[in-house]
This record gives structure tokens, sequence and C-alpha cells, in this order.
């Protein structure tokens, strides 16, 4: 048996443990990852750095791609911010035949990258805009499913833009897979009760000037759910993962439980997914979020 059905077969197995994730205890932690997502993604092709890059964020690239849901609807993915990694997965593991990419630059520009696979060459255009301000180069309803990995946090100025924009293009009832950093996690908050450093999970500049944005404003948990209901989406799945290496800070735990404050949802590492009711009413500048 091939790589890719082994892969196939544990998504079946998971499905009734990803169902129960989010009634787990905050030191439960989630259910295993099938070994097959990590072989994937250690098989990728990649320079130096970008090897490095998938060894530090190898266990959040196989959780997202656990929580994909099966093709339905339209049968179309889209993955924004794309680091050419989740992007051949959607096709080659998850089964969408139709992926398109998207990062930013000009609109209407895109750049075509290729990954060689065991199983051959995944070839795609990436399509080039700026999330915050564009209009998405896609129809209304096209996607029946939409990734935004570690993008959240790099926005500058209206994050409701690219979930308004989301929503467009994705079909009634289609889906959308969101991953950022958790600011009120358990580490953070030693972070902050202990004035050693900055509450964000990721709070630090770049030596090398890449142009890629340093983390902005990163949020917790409750605020992504909140977040997804003012775009009109009813949240699936809601959970946190703690990050290999982080400080457990389980006094932090002990203090909230001592102080009878809620623990939960305090990993540093938020997944969620979500489906688009259109029947309920956008609210465009929710007054958290907005001045």
């Amino acid at each position: 048996m091939g790589t890719l059905q082994r892969v196939r077969g544990a998504l079946r197995r998971i499905d009734t443990l990803l169902t129960r994730w989010t009634d787990l205890s905050p030191d439960a932690g989630p259910p295993p990852i099938a070994p097959g997502f990590e072989d994937f993604f250690r098989g990728l092709p990649a320079d130096a750095a970008a090897r490095e890059y998938i060894q530090v964020h190898l266990p959040r690239l196989a959780r997202t791609m656990m929580l994909v849901p099966k093709p339905a609807g339209a049968r179309r993915a889209l993955e924004l911010g794309a680091y050419m990694q989740m992007t051949p997965a959607l096709k080659m593991l998850c089964g969408y035949p139709e992926v398109r990419a998207a990062d930013l630059g000009q609109l209407g520009r895109s750049v075509r990258k290729a990954v060689a696979l065991k199983d051959g060459e995944f070839t795609i255009d990436i399509d080039l805009f700026d999330v915050e301000r564009d209009r998405f180069p896609y129809p209304d309803s096209h996607f029946s499913l939409v990734l935004c990995c570690e993008l959240l946090e790099h926005l500058l100025s209206d994050p409701m833009h690219m979930f308004v924009e989301i929503r467009r293009i994705l079909e009634p009832g289609g889906r959308l897979l969101l991953t950022t950093p958790n600011c009120a996690s358990l580490t953070s908050l030693a972070s902050l009760l202990e004035g050693r450093s900055n509450p964000q999970v990721y709070s630090r500049y770049e030596r090398e000037k890449s142009g890629d944005r340093p983390h902005v404003r990163e949020y917790t948990a409750r605020e992504i759910e909140q977040l997804m209901t003012a775009a009109g989406f009813e949240i699936e799945h809601l959970s946190t993962e703690r990050i290999a290496g982080r400080d457990e800070a389980r006094w932090v735990r002990d203090l909230l439980i001592g102080n009878h404050l809620d623990y939960s949802l305090r990993g540093e590492q938020t997944y969620c997914l979500a489906v688009l009711n259109p029947a309920v009413a956008v609210d465009r500048y929710p007054e958290w979020l907005y001045a």
C-alpha cells in the first residue's frame, strides 16, 4: 500500500477522534498525528531554510492537514499565504482535485512554482494580491475550502476585509480552516505576569530583511471565535495545542484554577474550522476590534 493510501486510511480512522478533540481537558492533549502526514512534509524537497521551517512547524502542518474536511460541493480549495507545503498536500493527501494558492503581491500577477514529489511534480500559479485591500481574483461561491494559516497575525489594518472576501468566494456551507498563535496561552500569561517578555507567542523582528511582516497582533482563541461569528461563520472545531519546548507554566494553570477562572484553550497554537452560514449577517467592523 502506498503512502497516500495509508494516509487516507488514517484520515478515516481519526474522524471520530477529531469530533471529540474540543471536549478534551487542557491536560489531555490532542489525538496523535498519523505518521503519513509528517512523512509527506519531511519528504518535500527544500533548501536549508525551508528544511528548518518544516522541522520547526512539522506538528502544526500535520495537525492542520488532519483537520481538512473531505472534498465536497465544488471540491475546490484555496490556501492563502501559501508556502508550498500545505498547498500540494491539499491535492496529494486530502484529495482536492482543484487547488489554488495565493500570496502577498500586486493584484493581477502570479508566480509559478513547482515541487518535485515522489508521485510526480506539483506545479501551481500562485495568485498575488493584498488580502486586506483587494477584491480576491475569484468568482463568488467558487471554493468549498479556504485555508488561512499563520496569516491573520501579520495583518496591518483591516482583517475583516479578508474574512468578508473569504465569505464571498466560499460556497454556502463551505469551510474556513484557520490557524494562528494564541496570545492567551499559559506561556503568554506567564511572560506577562513575570514581566519578562512580550506576551505574544512570537514577538521578535527578523534580522534578515525578507520583506515578511512581523506579528502585528496576535489573538486569543475566544477572539477567533468572535471573528468567525462577525464574518458569518459557525464554529465546527476550536482547539489549542502546546508547542514543544515552550514554558509549561503549570503554576499559571494552578493560579487560574485556584481563582475559578477558565483555563481551557491555553495552548500556544490555535486551530479553528468554521462553516459559512449565508443566512447570518456580517458585522463588518466589530467594536472590540475597530476604533
